[in-house]
């Protein structure tokens, strides 16, 4: 899933799978790290991996 990340203006895209996505968002409405996370529909070829990814992945 391509990640679209506002952070403070800055606007960061990622692509990231679909679990880990879900969780960043969860994580997002309860902690607000992040300005705004939007899922944006369409190629996502060259996006780099969403940083510790890993981290969002799990049980």
């Amino acid at each position: 899933m391509h990640l679209r990340i506002n952070l403070r203006g800055v606007i960061l895209d990622f692509i990231a799978r679909a679990s880990a996505a879900a969780q960043f968002i969860e994580d997002h409405k309860t902690h607000h790290y992040v300005d705004a996370v939007s899922v944006i529909p369409g190629d996502v070829r060259g996006l780099p991996r969403l940083p510790n990814e890993e981290l969002y992945v799990g049980p």
